[in-house]
């Protein structure tokens, strides 16, 4: 579960959040919808202690945070079951890879991909991770509708043993995916 309670942050004196509240529960998918800027990635790097409040308290039960940032974040160097592998061992780099549908592609290296599969790729390597909590921050960027169709079923099995939480501006993910919607206005 994570606890967000009373939360403010600035950015360049800029208020962006402002005694902001919201519980995400475990076991479900908690959706974070608004228009791009108002702050929906500053609340993942929030939850993750990338950046610190004002004011207010960040409450994250759970060994672990697995995310997907909004940028790949992929090491260029590595090739895909190896950017995977980082966090896992081989046999459940393999394992995510297949289920994301990147089986063909292990070998390959980040700039020989499309964008839709470095998206799979971040996805594989943060459920690889395996932790407590998952964060998506637009995870299906690119990714066409037959294997978002996919991910979405992945996804869903997750939650039922997670706590997730969804950044998208996509009205059907939303439909698709949420158990609880935030809108930040």
């Amino acid at each position: 579960m994570i606890r967000i309670n009373d939360l403010t942050f600035s950015f360049e004196n800029k208020p962006i959040l402002k005694n902001f509240n919201m519980t995400a529960e475990d076991n479900s998918i908690t959706c974070i919808v608004g228009k791009s800027g108002i702050g929906k990635s500053t609340i993942v790097d929030l939850i993750c202690g990338l950046k610190k409040p004002e004011s207010g308290t960040v409450t994250v039960e759970g060994d672990k945070i697995s995310v997907v940032f909004q940028e790949d974040r992929l090491l260029p160097w590595l090739s895909v079951k190896d950017n995977v592998k980082c966090v896992s061992d081989e046999k459940t780099a393999e394992y995510w890879l297949s289920r994301v549908g990147l089986a063909d592609s292990a070998e390959l290296t980040p700039n020989e991909l499309s964008g839709g599969m470095k998206r799979r790729t971040a996805l594989a390597r943060a459920l690889a991770y395996d932790g407590g909590v998952l964060i998506l921050d637009e995870p299906f960027n690119g990714v066409d509708d037959e294997t978002k169709s996919v991910l979405i079923d992945v996804i869903k099995q997750q939650a039922k043993s997670k706590t997730v939480i969804l950044i998208t501006h996509n009205k059907e993910e939303i439909a698709e995916l949420s158990d609880k919607i935030v809108a930040l206005d």
